[in-house]
């Protein structure tokens, strides 16, 4: 009975901690869409640290309200912090006047000014006709190459490093430092592409 115990104590414990790990520390994530491509890609499984501890150009996870009012969790890039002043023109960030390179975007700003991203958008036919007609690989909400934003005091800017087909803070405004869950801390799946952030 002793060793029964002992050996099930063991692993109770271990299933105690692996429960609670999960309730207040950690939570899976799934990308849900082509946003963040091609740093992730859709239905790719994810690992959230729950943390406020955020920093620029750390991948997080964020709360907005859907259409329906209820809650939905996006995958994002934080770009602006509180109290920046974000300048994009033709492509090139400057963040409190300083440029800034997004070498994260390396792969489609390429692409873009090769073919406008016509063979990587091949499975899309509404992303390859937006691409046709950009002017640049990163716009506002008005299709303006050109723009610059102020971030609020406790705000944050969150934007996908698939400019051209993301839902982000161009469109809905910043996020509230208790809108963000936590940050991308490691990919576990697909298995090929597994490992930290």
């Amino acid at each position: 009975m002793k060793s029964f115990i002992k050996e099930w104590g063991l692993f109770t414990l271990i299933v105690a901690i692996i429960i609670i790990s999960r309730w207040l520390i950690w939570s899976p994530v799934t990308v849900d869409g082509h946003s963040m491509d091609p740093t992730l890609h859709d239905q790719e499984r994810l690992i959230m640290y729950r943390t406020k501890d955020i920093d620029r150009f750390d991948i997080v996870v964020a709360s907005e309200p859907d259409g329906n009012g209820k809650e939905k969790l996006i995958v994002k890039r934080v770009i602006g912090m509180p109290g920046d002043t974000l300048r994009f023109e033709n492509d090139v960030l400057y963040i409190n006047d300083e440029k800034v390179d997004e070498s994260y975007l390396k792969e489609y700003r390429d692409a873009f000014a090769e073919d406008k991203l016509q063979s990587i958008y091949s499975y899309n036919k509404q992303f390859q006709s937006t691409a046709q007609i950009a002017p640049a690989f990163t716009l506002d909400s008005n299709f303006q190459p050109q723009f610059t934003v102020t971030i609020s005091e406790g705000q944050y800017f969150l934007l996908g490093d698939d400019r051209l087909v993301s839902l982000d803070s161009r469109q809905v405004g910043s996020f509230s430092k208790d809108a963000i869950q936590g940050k991308i801390i490691f990919r576990m799946w697909p298995l090929n592409r597994i490992g930290l952030f």
